[in-house]
């Protein structure tokens, strides 16, 4: 496996999504681009970090990866199949079934562990190389392109670092960071690889702590993000709630969270029951802007979890919400709608056993009225012929061209989550007015009868956010991480999961007793990294 940073990929990936002058198109190869071209201009660092905003879902694969898992748009519905809460309903063609299993994450040897490490470690070593190149060859700090440079790359070192000491590391809340050995940490120009030992959890957190600082620091000053996927102060300071959300450091993140959400107004109903296809919603903060020259096809974020992709994945797999939380939505919040309990099951290979037709599903009791749902849901969503239902699929996620396989945004940040997060960090610090106030304000924007009052202690309060998040947030990427905060196991005994097709995944014991929850190191690294042996892996 290379063991070396390939900016070619880089230079490659930002052609599609930036300009750059005729001249350096003309002379500079197809298959190759220095780290001197890479660096030589601002607008050439510009195309660099253009680079990895489409790394984000990028199908391309980079050095010591695959081109199966399309980045962190792969990883978001992973991580909420391995959480429990994007429910799989059969096995489909394949995808995610060893996920939702627990087979992946716990084996060393797999892509997917592969995949995440390495993506993450190639986000690391290209702000590696701005951070330091800019220093080393006297750029002017005051510039407010080179601040904008500084502020992306230190924010996405420290995203790259937290996603990485947050997976491959015992959580912050529930272990002993000073002791407990987290991931390589390395700062310098060049490729991460075959280099460093493990640091401590809390050595990692120190820096992630020290370059979020450094970006929001660097953005004040800076010139404007182009659009969405370019990060930005407040993607910078969202990056930092989560940071905090994660160490416990309550009021620093209600205080960065409500400065993310700043300017980004929560969406109305129509708004939010539009699809969650576009970066230009108004609560989105940061997003993968995702043109037609670059789609993945059937390895983008919509094949995974939209009902109306035409794809194998998909016509055979309807993604669920977990049965148990979407009962409790009521009547008045518009986020019923954000799935159909009642859909007939038309698949036949449904891991429940009940589907095929109205003498299985108790829904329906004759052949007209179970193929009428099933027609009238085709009809409404603008989905295929081709395309099963199942009773609780969601349809929080609609391609912008149902029934097709085109292209759409890929959402990373709300401000709807950071609204959780405040409220979430001021319950924990038994602010139970303030956290109420929060709530109340963005509760109110879904359900025309809340009343955050119903939740007067701080146990009501956190019950009531951790079923808003898997509600609000459901297949964006944060159940399997937010178990580990809240050192909560999984059971699925209730959710409408099959048993017979999650096995293991099924059920599992909370992450303080269960070092299931921390995936594997990948064998390669451990290979090749002089400083990691065996004793090293997880």
């Amino acid at each position: 496996m290379l063991r070396k940073i390939n900016l070619l990929i880089l230079g490659i990936l930002v052609v599609f999504v930036t300009s750059c002058s005729e001249d350096f198109l003309e002379t500079t190869p197809t298959d190759s681009i220095s780290e001197g071209d890479a660096f030589a201009s601002v607008n050439n660092m510009f195309l660099v970090l253009n680079g990895l905003h489409r790394q984000m879902y990028a199908q391309n694969p980079l050095s010591g990866t695959a081109s199966s898992r399309s980045g962190q748009s792969h990883f978001m519905p992973s991580l909420d199949a391995m959480g429990g809460d994007m429910i799989h309903s059969s096995p489909g063609n394949g995808w995610m079934t060893s996920d939702l299993r627990w087979l992946t994450h716990t084996n060393s040897t797999f892509t997917t562990v592969n995949n995440f490490w390495y993506e993450r470690y190639h986000f690391v070593a290209t702000a590696n190389n701005l951070i330091n190149l800019i220093a080393d060859n006297g750029y002017e700090t005051t510039d407010p392109d080179i601040r904008n440079i500084l502020g992306q790359a230190y924010a996405y070192r420290a995203w790259a670092y937290h996603q990485l000491v947050a997976t491959y590391a015992k959580g912050y809340l529930i272990g002993s960071p000073s002791t407990d050995p987290g991931v390589p940490l390395l700062l310098v120009a060049g490729a991460p690889y075959t280099s460093e030992a493990r640091s401590t959890v809390q050595v990692v957190y120190d820096q992630i702590n020290s370059d979020i600082a450094n970006s929001i620091s660097f953005f004040n000053g800076a010139s404007s993000p182009d659009n969405k996927s370019h990060l930005s102060i407040n993607a910078a300071q969202g990056i930092k709630a989560r940071i905090d959300l994660t160490q416990g450091n309550w009021a620093a993140a209600a205080t960065a969270a409500a400065a993310a959400r700043d300017g980004f107004p929560l969406l109305s109903e129509s708004t939010w029951l539009s699809g969650f296809n576009s970066a230009d919603l108004s609560e989105v903060i940061w997003a993968g802007t995702v043109i037609d020259a670059e789609t993945n096809y059937f390895q983008s974020y919509f094949y995974y979890i939209s009902p109306t992709f035409n794809g194998s994945q998909n016509r055979t797999n309807p993604k669920l919400i977990n049965n148990e939380a979407y009962d409790a939505i009521p009547d008045t919040d518009f986020r019923i709608n954000m799935a159909l309990p009642l859909a007939p099951n038309t698949n036949s290979s449904a891991s429940n056993g009940l589907g095929g037709s109205f003498e299985t599903d108790p829904n329906y009791d004759n052949a007209d009225d179970f193929w009428g749902a099933w027609e009238d849901i085709i009809n409404e969503y603008g989905m295929t012929t081709g395309h099963n239902t199942h009773p609780y699929m969601a349809v929080k996620f609609l391609q912008s061209n149902p029934g097709g396989i085109d292209p759409d945004d890929v959402i990373y940040m709300r401000s709807a989550e950071m609204y959780l997060i405040e409220a979430e960090a001021k319950a924990m610090l038994n602010d139970v007015s303030g956290a109420q106030a929060v709530l109340q304000v963005f509760g109110s924007s879904r359900d025309s009868a809340y009343d955050a009052t119903a939740f007067a202690t701080q146990d009501d309060l956190m019950d009531h956010i951790k079923w808003q998040r898997a509600i609000e947030l459901y297949g964006e990427g944060f159940s399997f991480h937010d178990h580990i905060r809240w050192d909560e196991g999984i059971d699925m005994t209730n959710s409408g999961a099959s048993e017979v097709l999650y096995r293991d995944g099924f059920m599992q014991d909370k992450p303080s007793v269960n070092d299931a929850w921390i995936w594997k190191i990948p064998q390669d690294e451990i290979d090749a990294n002089p400083n990691l042996t065996e004793a090293d892996q997880n």
